[in-house]
């Protein structure tokens, strides 16, 4: 999996998934959730922007399950 580079415009789906997730997974660290969803973003970009925020999320959340698994 290769990691994402940081972006210099904060991005809403980023913040807000990593938000939701972080409530979902209090096991794991703050700023490992944040590398997966900002890895997972740039993996999506080319997604339509209004559908950005529950795709980053969604994918996030099932590489977070395994990743405990």
């Amino acid at each position: 999996m290769a990691l994402a580079v940081l972006p210099t415009v904060p991005d809403l789906s980023v913040r807000s998934a990593t938000a939701r997730l972080s409530e979902e997974f209090p096991e794991l660290r703050p700023g490992s959730i944040d590398i997966v969803v900002r890895t997972c973003r740039e993996e999506l970009r080319g997604s339509p922007d209004g559908a950005l925020p529950e795709l980053v999320e969604r994918l996030a959340r099932q590489r977070l399950r395994v990743s405990l698994s």
